[in-house]
């Protein structure tokens, strides 16, 4: 009863703050033009990441960035008592930073949120502190479940992500929770995904070579991901001045923005729009718009951007999430995944003459990339699939989720080996 309490509450605040960021994005984007190049988008992630610091600083008198990573350490401590504040606190500080354009994504603050309100629950009913610790995993994984509107992805966030053992008690804790954010926040939306995906049919035999070679390339690109997001994390983390470290990242994000807008906010229309055939978003709000005026052009320059789009999204988004602002990891890998899916079909079939389908191989992206960059191939087959409702990919995502997480892991452990073994030549 506790957990369905907690996944009902969880998930009335992950529909809340969808509703906050869109209440701080409206107005600020409403005036900015869609043919032309946009100054405002230097300004905005500044404003935002500022704010946040400022909220965490003097209000909360704590640093609340990076929530998952906190919330992981916490339990691996056995420290199950969470601040009432790790309730309200992630949805303020999530909604200026993303509101405000910060390239990142709300499922870590949700986690903290969703976390908070299974520790102060179960300490208001007075748990045993192994039931406390399953609550506080149910809560978590009932944020992913409500942001994502995707029950079996949440629960598997709190078994692979956060590392959680559970007994068939808590198992059936957990999936109770996660089912019943999930439901209320599709309720709450007006019975609404996020990520409408109409036209999903089934991979042809003759494309199944391709879909072994996207599980590589994204694999690859989930290699490059995770390291400029390790790198920039380091960078932003040897900054001792909060002021400096939020203005400097907030211009970081901030030009990326005025050069690829599409990386404003969590990106989820970027991907419905490439799902439904539409990429002409990818060059909305650019100085690039006038290139439109040759469409034998056109899929050139698009295909330009998207790549633009994939190498600046790990800086934009770091720079988001270590430089002061609130936001998550996840949706980050969601949004590029869809556009490094994007720039594989379509190379292929410009280059090759092949006739890869395009929105299929953008959605199997989602799920790559996820699953490589946060190594978490079970959490990210599931949270896609049920996401944009892609049940008929199911097994060729699971084989792109497997060939990408590999590939990464390999690539990840011999750059590890590689450094380890530089440093003590040249460190004696």
């Amino acid at each position: 009863m506790l957990a369905l309490l907690i996944g009902i509450l969880t998930g009335a605040c992950a529909h809340l703050l969808k509703c906050m960021i869109r209440w701080v994005s409206s107005p600020l984007t409403a005036h900015l033009h869609s043919d032309g190049p946009n100054l405002l988008f230097l300004l905005f992630p500044v404003i935002g990441i500022l704010l946040s610091g400022i909220f965490q600083r003097y209000i909360l008198h704590r640093e609340i960035y990076h929530g998952v990573d906190k919330l992981r350490t916490s339990l691996a401590n056995h420290d199950y008592r969470m601040s009432a504040q790790w309730i309200y606190a992630p949805l303020i500080a999530s909604s200026l930073t993303l509101g405000f354009g910060g390239s990142a994504g709300s499922e870590g603050p949700i986690a903290c949120t969703g976390a908070a309100i299974g520790s102060n629950t179960g300490r208001l009913f007075r748990v045993s502190g192994q039931q406390l610790l399953m609550l506080v995993a149910c809560g978590a994984g009932a944020g992913i479940a409500g942001i994502f509107k995707a029950p079996i992805g949440g629960a598997l966030f709190a078994i692979e992500v956060l590392a959680i053992a559970f007994d068939t008690t808590g198992l059936i804790a957990l999936f109770t929770s996660t089912l019943a954010a999930g439901l209320t926040a599709y309720t709450l939306s007006g019975f609404t995904p996020d990520v409408l995906f109409s036209h999903a049919h089934s991979i042809m035999p003759a494309h199944w070579g391709a879909v072994l070679l996207l599980g590589i390339f994204l694999g690859l690109y989930s290699a490059y991901y995770a390291y400029v997001m390790r790198r920039m994390t380091r960078l932003y983390t040897r900054m001792t001045n909060p002021w400096i470290k939020n203005i400097l990242s907030g211009l970081t994000v901030g030009i990326l923005l005025f050069l690829f807008p599409s990386l404003y906010g969590e990106g989820y229309g970027e991907v419905a729009d490439l799902l439904a055939g539409d990429n002409s978003s990818l060059i909305s709000y650019t100085w690039l718009a006038s290139l439109f005026s040759s469409s034998d052009g056109l899929p050139i320059v698009i295909l330009i951007v998207a790549t633009g789009l994939i190498l600046a999204k790990p800086f934009a988004t770091s720079s988001t999430n270590s430089g002061g602002g609130v936001a998550g990891d996840f949706a980050p890998t969601v949004m590029i995944g869809s556009i490094a899916g994007f720039i594989f079909a379509t190379t292929s079939n410009l280059l090759l003459g092949t006739d890869l389908p395009v929105i299929q191989f953008v959605f199997l992206g989602t799920t790559g990339v996820m699953a490589g960059a946060i190594k978490a191939p079970l959490m990210a087959i599931f949270l896609t699939v049920e996401m944009a409702s892609g049940y008929v990919l199911l097994l060729p995502a699971t084989i792109v989720a497997a060939l990408s997480y590999a590939t990464a892991r390999l690539l990840s452990n011999n750059y590890h080996h590689w450094w380890e073994s530089w440093r003590l030549r040249n460190n004696p």
